[in-house]
């Protein structure tokens, strides 16, 4: 499983130590919102981490791209290992309910019971 980076100058060299793909704020403006290199970005990786001074930034830098294909990065901050993080994103499995407005869920526990 691919994962990259989105971050600042720490969150970016924290990713070099480990090996892990990354990209920076100015190589996100270098995409200046191109559909085809978002589209493109969005393919090549399955998950996305990004630093929490820059994730506020993405829809702005990249547009919509990654939000569609469903890959909007998880959120990282400095208090936390970017090691654990990235094993945590790799063991998380992300579904997504379509057009569901409504879902039923009964709810009840051992002691109550049955009805007639």
């Amino acid at each position: 499983m691919k994962v990259c980076m989105l971050g600042d100058a720490q969150h970016v060299e924290e990713a070099e130590k480990m090996g892990l793909d990354y990209m920076d704020v100015e190589a996100l403006k270098k995409m200046n919102k191109n559909k085809k290199l978002v589209k493109k970005l969005a393919k090549k990786y399955h998950a996305f981490l990004a630093s929490e001074t820059i994730i506020k930034k993405i829809p702005r830098l990249l547009g919509p791209g990654l939000n569609k294909a469903g890959k909007f990065p998880t959120l990282v901050t400095h208090q936390e290992f970017l090691e654990s993080k990235v094993n945590e994103t790799k063991s998380t499995v992300k579904f997504q309910l379509k057009k569901v407005l409504c879902m039923g869920v009964a709810v009840g526990n051992l002691s109550m019971c049955r009805g007639p």
